[in-house]
């Protein structure tokens, strides 16, 4: 009886915190049915992998993904002085990652660098040479 009791009152614990968790997470960008371009949870701000495949060559696309990421930073009430993290995808990394690493140099803030890992991946369409997600902080 008493190993019932205990438990509910852990179970009844561990919902009340589930809940709370729960409801302090805000999803921006939902429109998708698959995911949301943002999630802030407990002060960090989580971005979605950013793609955008309408400028030619690597140094376009990646200066067009940095400018999607710099608006929904802004959106969620940030900026990329607070970077965290930075997950980049580059299509054909012998050929394309001087070029997006020249236009990554010149965007990030030279005083407050995430940690970033970069890495070849074959992309959801074959026009995509470039895919960046990030995570930074609210304060």
């Amino acid at each position: 009886m008493f190993a019932r009791i205990a438990s509910r009152k852990i179970s009844s614990k561990f919902a009340q915190a589930t809940s709370r968790q729960l409801s302090s997470i805000q999803r921006l960008g939902t429109e998708n049915p698959n995911m949301s371009q943002t999630v802030i949870h407990n002060g960090i701000v989580y971005i979605s992998g950013q793609v955008d495949p309408t400028a030619g060559d690597i140094k376009g696309q990646t200066k067009d993904v940095l400018g999607k990421v710099d608006a929904l930073l802004t959106e969620a009430g940030t900026d990329k002085s607070k970077l965290l993290t930075a997950s980049i995808w580059v299509k054909d990394i012998e050929k394309d990652f001087a070029g997006m690493n020249d236009v990554w140099s010149a965007w990030v803030d030279a005083e407050n660098k995430p940690v970033r890992a970069t890495v070849e991946a074959n992309m959801a369409r074959p026009e995509i040479l470039v895919e960046i997600q990030v995570s930074a902080a609210l304060e």
